[in-house]
């Protein structure tokens, strides 16, 4: 093998393959198939029971703090036909959030009407802008969704204006909890609700269940002679917000993709999505938590931040299949234009990184900070997370917002909280930030232009104190080997439906050395491969590695170490197992 070759292997990314190891000793009954025990054990999965995914096993829905308390303020507002207006957000949660508590709320007869702050005008949340862009509508009530937690202000603004304020969020709050009326929040300090992992539009599908439950305890449904909506019915969009939001796949969340993806694949789900799937050119009746992270969910994203989330909402909310076809046509031209973005601002910020001269990947900084003035606010959270995923940097991104000041967005890596980094910048050095809210692998901010170096300053200095070499080292995990063998459709098939897979909770993969016995560059970014395991050379596998064409060019019948997952792909009406390779690495034979 030349110099160049394993030069080009060894620096393929500063990232690393790494065996799972499980966490404690586990006893699964043994008609689970082995392949899944060490899998799940290696996710910390500590017994069977863990693995339920039925509803019967959702945590109660009054256990939720102030559930009971939000239903009761909505069952007032009905009762008294208040006006309520819901508070959205421009991303995906936000979507499915809204159209969720509108769709519900409209099924048992409200006075009800959305609206979500444009991103480029008023920002994100209950800013005292957007709550006096509400008060237009004379509303009694405004319920926030998937924000509200740190809007102090908006929060005294809506209700010196008379209206009543319910905030649903599950984002971190400040120091402080805005003076609202009822706050639903398993994050607000204050909620023992055992799972923290909620995503927006889950904790207001919590609120919705409450709500209906305390109708049938008053009898409000036979006294107004209407129908007991089924809450299972919006399950769907609770699957679709979920993932899309990238909150924690733990068991309660599991659950709630798990149903809402089973209504999907059944046909029972809103025409919208049906209509998603159709643009996406997904399967419903094959739908999985994938298709939702990297098809669906980006749809509904580029609406909020291209143009106007009213587009997505109203898709979601759509009754009529045309109707929601058409706007599912809209977004996935927006969507197309987000990718165009995206691509262009990518090759710049690769330019300005290799601007900056380093003898090795070591000597990078440990965060890394980047702003043009041309660059799109809507996409520069994308930015980031492309920046951070192929250096292993904390990374913020920032875009001009026309008026003196730069609007952030900031990605993270384990270990470096990110919101609390933030705050850690905000009380060394008060009034550099602006504003800022968030989690710990993402958050928002906003800086004056003129603050920018020092902000800079102050951010790298503290990500120093997060981060060691080893946590800038980047980590690709993988399940261990499998058997050549055992590579086959059905082993694929299992592996497909076995769990909703996603964040902290990662789809299977398996790492073996490989001989690359042929290559060809399809789509122009990506590479289709016929590789044979070097432990059995006998058998053969189709393999795809998407966005790697340019680092496995030249390798045809060269050893590498592969990192891969299995994959159905279907083509003119067959399934066959194809290797999806997701990293590579120089092999351990070579």
């Amino acid at each position: 093998m030349s110099l160049a070759i394993v030069a080009k292997i060894m620096t393929h990314l500063s990232t690393r393959i790494e065996r799972r190891t499980a966490p404690s000793k586990v006893q699964f009954s043994a008609d689970l198939h082995p392949l899944l025990q060490r899998i799940y054990a290696h996710r910390g999965v500590q017994s069977e029971a863990e693995l339920a995914l039925s509803l019967q096993a959702l945590l109660p829905i009054s256990s939720l703090g102030q559930v009971d308390a939000a239903a009761a303020l909505l069952q007032q507002a009905l009762a008294a036909q208040w006006r309520i207006v819901i508070i959205g957000d421009f991303d995906a949660d936000g979507a499915t959030s809204t159209a969720l508590a509108v769709s519900v709320l409209r099924s048992l007869g409200a006075d009800v009407d959305f609206l979500v702050p444009n991103r480029f005008a008023f920002g994100y949340g209950l800013s005292p802008e957007i709550v006096a862009v509400a008060a237009e509508m004379q509303p009694q009530l405004l319920v926030t969704v998937d924000n509200g937690i740190a809007n102090h202000a908006g929060v005294a603004a809506a209700q010196a204006a008379g209206m009543r304020v319910l905030i649903t969020d599950h984002h971190l709050p400040a120091e402080s909890l805005p003076s609202a009326d009822v706050i639903v929040n398993p994050n607000s300090g204050l909620d023992n609700f055992a799972s923290k992992a909620l995503a927006g539009v889950g904790v207001i599908f919590y609120v919705m269940a409450a709500l209906i439950k305390a109708l049938q305890d008053a009898d409000w449904f036979t006294a107004h002679n209407r129908a007991v909506p089924q809450i299972t019915d919006w399950l769907d969009l609770v699957a679709l917000g979920t993932v899309a939001d990238l909150v924690e796949l733990d068991q309660n969340n599991r659950i709630l993709v798990e149903q809402g993806l089973r209504r999907i694949r059944a046909g029972k789900t809103r025409p919208g999505i049906e209509a998603l799937c159709a643009v996406a050119g997904r399967d419903p009746a094959q739908l999985v938590s994938a298709d939702l992270g990297f098809f669906l969910g980006p749809r509904i994203n580029a609406a909020g931040r291209l143009d106007d989330m009213a587009l997505g909402i109203q898709c979601l909310l759509a009754t009529d299949a045309s109707a929601a076809l058409e706007m599912a046509m809209q977004l996935d031209s927006l969507n197309k234009q987000r990718r165009g973005i995206e691509d262009a601002m990518r090759q710049q910020a690769e330019a300005m990184l290799a601007q900056l001269t380093f003898a090795s990947v070591d000597e990078l900084p440990s965060a890394l900070v980047l702003y043009r003035e041309d660059w799109h606010q809507g996409v520069v959270g994308i930015l980031a997370s492309r920046v951070k995923a192929h250096w292993h940097r904390p990374v913020i991104a920032f875009a001009d917002n026309g008026d003196g000041r730069l609007k952030g967005s900031a990605r993270s890596i384990t270990g470096v909280h990110m919101r609390d980094v933030l705050d850690a910048v905000n009380k060394t050095a008060p009034g550099v930030i602006e504003r800022f809210g968030g989690h710990a692998m993402a958050a928002g901010l906003t800086i004056d232009a003129a603050a920018y170096d020092t902000f800079v300053t102050h951010f790298t200095t503290e990500v120093d104190r997060w981060v060691d070499a080893a946590s800038l080292q980047g980590v690709q995990f993988s399940d261990g080997v499998i058997e050549p063998q055992d590579c086959v459709l059905a082993t694929a098939v299992l592996l497909k439906y076995a769990a909703p897979w996603g964040q902290r909770f990662p789809e299977p993969c398996f790492d073996d050395d490989f001989v690359i016995v042929s290559q060809r560059v399809v789509g122009v970014t990506h590479m289709k491969m016929r590789v044979a395991p070097v432990r059995d050379r006998a058998r053969q596998f189709d393999a795809i590695a998407f966005g790697l064409a340019d680092a496995l060019a030249g390798l045809e019948g060269m050893q590498v170490r592969l990192l891969y997952s299995l994959d159905v792909n279907r083509y003119n009406g067959r399934d066959a197992v194809q290797l999806l390779v997701r990293h590579f690495e120089a092999s351990r034979l070579s």
